[in-house]
């Protein structure tokens, strides 16, 4: 591995995330579902047909009801999601202080083209992009290649990192996350680990991000060294009507305690910091759940956010994509 000295001054590294409304208010939340759920790897509908749909129905009854979740989680200095990005980003600054290291967002602010548009004309040549998605899926990481195709050019040079679902400081930080949340509260009696959920027809078509859940999975499961048994992968934030993957968390944290299970712990890989997902759907409307169904307490393991062990992860798989990066 070469040294973060020889890493050439016009290089940068951007963490990219989704991205987040800018205020818990109704008009916000539905700029930025408008602009999230306009993105045609979100949703594969005819423009045509979903726009109407979008803007006539959906935005007007969903923004409200989402603008009141994320009052219930805001932080003073903005979404959990924003905050969170922002220190995970200075974080790993100071691990590589040899590299430009600056946070983006695919929908919202800062927007990851604008970003990148800034950069070239500072004087970057090349950008290294690093989506905050642990696994590769047509739905998320896929947008973001779509955004360095559009902005790479003569001169300025943009590569994505794919994924990075098995690198081994990834999986340590996670599973020193875990033990350290055990031994502050005890460890619960089962660990369910929760993953944002996609469309099944996609991973029909050939999508690998389940594949990469389950591998995932397995790699923390060892390095607890947990039994089958002692955990569950489930799928969470499912949108419409039609077949996503399965099993969907809230069944099962529907079904947990009828199997004896009276203390649960959850963790959310697929999220690099928490979020509306993490925070309100499991941390509160699932611990809600799961005491409705005769559980006695869900004891959620926050995202590894702007740790330490977090940021010493990422500046391992930058490193790693820069050294095969000529």
């Amino acid at each position: 591995m070469r040294p973060d000295a020889d890493i050439p001054a016009d290089t940068a590294l951007v963490l990219v995330n989704l991205g987040t409304p800018d205020a818990p208010t109704a008009p916000a939340v539905r700029r930025y579902l408008a602009e999230f759920l306009s993105d045609p790897r979100v949703v594969q509908l005819p423009r045509w047909l979903w726009q109407p749909l979008l803007r006539g129905l959906i935005l007007p009854l969903r923004a409200p009801k989402v603008a009141e979740k994320y009052a219930q989680i805001w932080l003073d200095g903005g979404s959990p999601l924003t905050v969170y990005t922002r220190g995970l980003a200075d974080a790993v600054q100071a691990v590589l202080p040899a590299l430009r290291v600056v946070p983006a967002m695919r929908y919202g602010m800062p927007a990851l083209a604008g970003t990148l548009a800034r950069l070239r004309g500072e004087g970057v040549r090349r950008a290294l992009l690093l989506p905050l998605y642990p696994q590769y899926s047509t739905t998320t990481t896929a947008s973001v290649e779509d955004v360095a195709r559009a902005q790479a050019g003569a001169g300025f040079a943009v590569r994505v990192v794919g994924d990075y679902h098995l690198a081994p400081e990834w999986i340590a930080a996670l599973a020193a996350s875990v033990r350290a949340h055990w031994a502050a509260h005890g460890r619960g009696e089962h660990l369910l680990l929760s993953f944002h959920g996609i469309p099944q027809r996609l991973v029909d078509a050939g999508d690998p991000y389940a594949a990469q859940c389950a591998a995932g999975a397995r790699a923390l499961a060892a390095a607890l060294g947990l039994a089958p048994e002692a955990y569950t992968v489930a799928f969470q934030s499912r949108f419409g009507r039609e077949r996503w993957l399965q099993p969907y968390t809230v069944e099962v944290l529907q079904a947990l305690p009828a199997r004896g299970v009276r203390r649960l712990d959850v963790l959310c890989p697929g999220f690099a910091v928490d979020c509306l997902e993490t925070l309100e759907e499991i941390a509160l409307g699932g611990a809600e759940t799961f005491r409705a169904a005769g559980g006695e307490a869900l004891r959620y393991i926050p995202c590894l956010n702007a740790s330490p062990a977090h940021a010493q992860a990422l500046a391992a798989v930058a490193r790693r994509a820069l050294e095969a990066w000529p």
